[in-house]
């Protein structure tokens, strides 16, 4: 414990990393302090309960309760997350993104110039959908016509003004910008939660509940924290080079391939498609009391069985359609290097993918059960607000920034001779959102 105060004490020592953390708390508080600026024209008194649930509870929790506020932060980020997921599957499928994605510094400028572009044209449409079904009638107090129209352009300055906040953390902070204002967000609704979580166990089952959640929580945290760091290394041998009277390579060098390489984006496919069945009912009231039903209840076993099944197939998708094994062998053989064992070329690339598929499986399990978890939590009687950090999308964006975080402020401790923080390598958390627009190379 004296060890961690004195590496903890060490970080402002450090007068660089000391200004970066301080810049980056300082843009934070005006995202907090500017996402309870409500839309102009609406009377905040007449929202009444305005809490969203489903797939709009999660749009809300990644804008910090800005989207039920009716802020002019509503949007959030989602839409340039949107665009950047956009242009990584166009750098996969179209040719003239993977030549961008090759050009190396000249190349990412220009693909973050475009998710910016794209960014905008989202953020215009999604703007015009959310003032037309999510700000209600009776709460705007000018004219109607006049409010839509305003309300979607600012709605489109306030998901840009999110973004270029993001960016100012990623370039003078620390951290990844927008994967820190996401994980705020969340965070914001954790104490709340909580609160109501302490009430009702006072009132109900008592103290000794209240014990047995948190530890259980405690259990998740370390348990999703596994899953997140988890890597197979592969040794990789390079030849050795005599230039001159210096001695180059010869040394065993590893590759980290994730046990998770897809991060959380499996959960954010399947959970976009498990809300299909339950709009159905909606647009054909006689299949309200059929089996779709069952699918608008996230507790219900067909939809946890169904949710997992999704989750595991995107995770294999995803992580084929993002690890490339060929490129890898085709870039080791470059750089003179092999696995021992393993002839150079087809068979070092039929062995990496090899690895990949029997690491993904285990790897697809866990966090589809993890993805699960919330809806257990609820059967044993936690509230769905609390249940929520037991596991699912918030839980995975919480531990993966965290710990990338953490690893960039290690850099800069090791760098000046301090302790670091971590002790477990050098493999930095991800959640698996790409980010092509923040200039940093970490990930959402």
């Amino acid at each position: 414990m004296k060890k961690l105060f004195t590496t903890l004490s060490n970080i402002w020592k450090i007068q660089e990393l000391k200004e970066r953390i301080v810049f980056t708390l300082m843009i934070l508080l005006v995202y907090r302090f500017v996402s309870h600026v409500v839309l102009p024209g609406v009377d905040a008194t007449l929202l009444g309960n305005n809490e969203k649930s489903g797939l709009l509870g999660l749009l809300d929790m990644f804008a910090g309760g800005s989207f039920s506020r009716v802020s002019i932060l509503a949007l959030g980020v989602m839409p340039y997350i949107s665009a950047s997921i956009v242009v990584q599957l166009l750098g996969i499928a179209v040719p003239s993104f993977q030549k961008m994605q090759k050009e190396g510094e000249s190349g990412r400028k220009k693909l973050n110039q475009i998710t910016r572009y794209l960014t905008v044209a989202i953020t215009a449409v999604q703007a015009v959908g959310y003032v037309k079904t999510q700000v209600p009638a009776e709460a705007i107090v000018i004219d109607h016509a006049l409010f839509y129209v305003m309300a979607t352009f600012v709605l489109a300055a306030g998901t840009l003004f999110v973004m270029w906040l993001g960016e100012k953390i990623t370039d003078k902070g620390i951290g990844n910008g927008i994967s820190l204002i996401i994980m705020v967000g969340i965070i914001a609704r954790l104490p709340i939660a909580l609160y109501q979580e302490i009430t009702s166990r006072f009132v109900g089952a008592g103290l000794i509940a209240l014990v047995v959640e948190i530890v259980a929580l405690f259990a998740v945290v370390m348990f999703t924290i596994m899953i997140v760091q988890g890597v197979r290394k592969v040794p990789v041998q390079y030849a050795k080079r005599i230039v001159g009277n210096r001695q180059f390579g010869g040394v065993r060098q590893y590759i980290p391939l994730k046990v998770n390489a897809a991060g959380v984006m499996p959960i954010i496919f399947a959970q976009a498609l498990m809300f299909i069945p339950g709009f159905i009912p909606q647009f054909f009231p006689s299949l309200q009391n059929t089996w779709l039903v069952q699918f608008s209840d996230y507790t219900s076993l067909a939809y946890s069985l169904t949710f997992g099944f999704l989750i595991i197939a995107f995770t294999f998708f995803y992580t084929a359609i993002t690890v490339n094994p060929t490129q890898m062998s085709d870039d080791m053989k470059k750089n003179g290097g092999f696995i021992p064992g393993i002839k150079p070329g087809l068979a070092t690339s039929s062995f990496i993918d090899d690895v990949i598929s029997k690491i993904t499986f285990p790897g697809a399990v866990f966090l589809a059960i993890i993805a699960i978890l919330p809806s257990i939590a609820v059967k044993f009687g936690i509230k769905s607000e609390f249940a929520h950090f037991y596991g699912g999308t918030s839980l995975l964006i919480l531990v993966g920034v965290v710990l990338d975080t953490l690893q960039q402020i290690e850099s800069y401790l090791l760098m000046r001779h301090y302790d670091g923080l971590m002790k477990t390598g050098r493999v930095t958390g991800r959640t698996g959102i790409p980010a092509a627009a923040s200039g940093s190379n970490a990930v959402i």
